[in-house]
C-alpha cells in the first residue's frame, strides 16, 4: 500500500486537510481539491510534486471530469477516493451548532436549504465517485471512503433514549443518504475488488459545527485512513468509527 495516489474532496481545511497531511507524510501522492485551489497552496509549498492542486466543486459534474483528467495527466493513476467535502447548512456562517440544528429540522427548513445540503453531501459524492471509477477500476486496490456521521444512523436516532436524536434533520438525513449510497456502490462494485466504506470521524472541531466538536482533526482522520488502506481481505459496504461498526 505504498506510493498510492489519493484524491480527497475538500482538502484545504478541517478533516480533509488532516487527511492530506497524514497520507503525504506517509509518502503517498495527492490530488488535493477545493472550490478555491489557492487555499491548497500550503500543501503544495510543503510537499511539492507530491501534491496536485485542483479546483473542484463537487456539485459541478464538468469539474469532476476535469479533476480525473488532471489526475491522469500528473500521476497516471488513482488508488483512493475520499469523499470528504460536505456542508452542514446553507445559511449564515458562524452560527452555533444548536442554531444550525434547529433551523435544519425538516418541520421548518426550506426546500432550497435541503437541496443545497444534499447537492454537496449526496449528489456530489455520487458524481465524483462515478467520475473516478475508470481509474479506480484500473487500480490494484481501489478504495472509496465516504466521510459520514453516526448522526445519520437510523438505528441510533430511532432510539428514544438517544439525546442526540433531537438534532436529526437536514444534515443528518444527508448522511443517512450517503450511507445508502455507500452500500449501493459497494454492492455494485463488489466483483471488481473496489472496496467502498463509510467512516464516522466523530464529533470533530471543524467549521461544519462552528468548531464546537470535541475531537481533533488528526484523531478524526484515523478511521478514514484505516479504511482507505484495507487489504484484499478487508470488508466492503461497512459503516464504522474507531470503536467498530456503527448500525445503519
Amino acid at each position: 500500500m505504498q506510493n498510492q495516489v489519493w484524491l480527497i474532496t475538500g482538502s484545504s481545511r478541517g478533516l480533509g486537510r488532516a487527511l492530506a497531511e497524514a497520507l503525504l507524510a506517509a509518502g503517498h501522492k495527492l490530488v488535493a481539491t477545493a472550490r478555491n485551489p489557492k487555499q491548497l497552496s500550503p500543501l503544495v509549498e510543503r510537499y511539492g510534486d507530491q501534491v496536485l492542486a485542483v479546483a473542484l466543486d463537487v456539485t459541478d459534474e464538468r469539474a469532476a471530469a476535469a479533476a480525473i483528467q488532471a489526475a491522469v495527466d500528473s500521476f497516471g493513476r488513482l488508488d483512493v477516493l475520499v469523499n470528504n467535502a460536505a456542508v452542514s447548512h446553507a445559511g449564515k456562517p458562524g452560527r452555533s451548532l444548536e442554531e444550525i440544528a434547529k433551523s435544519g429540522r425538516l418541520s421548518v427548513v426550506t426546500l432550497d436549504e435541503v437541496r443545497a445540503v444534499f447537492e454537496t453531501n449526496v449528489f456530489g459524492a455520487i458524481a465524483v465517485t462515478q467520475a473516478m471509477l475508470p481509474l479506480l477500476r484500473d487500480a490494484p486496490a481501489g478504495r472509496v471512503v465516504n466521510v459520514s456521521s453516526a448522526g445519520g444512523s437510523l438505528t441510533l436516532n430511532s432510539d428514544p433514549k438517544n439525546p442526540h436524536r433531537l438534532m436529526f434533520g437536514t444534515y443528518s438525513s444527508s448522511k443517512t443518504a450517503l450511507n445508502a449510497i455507500t452500500l449501493a456502490f459497494a454492492s455494485a462494485l463488489e466483483s471488481t475488488g473496489i472496496k467502498v466504506n463509510a467512516a464516522c470521524p466523530g464529533f470533530t472541531a471543524t467549521d461544519l459545527n462552528n468548531f464546537q466538536g470535541t475531537r481533533t482533526v488528526q484523531e478524526a482522520a484515523r478511521e478514514p485512513v484505516r479504511l482507505a488502506l484495507l487489504d484484499a481481505n478487508g470488508p466492503t459496504g461497512t459503516f464504522s468509527n474507531e470503536d467498530g461498526e456503527i448500525p445503519w
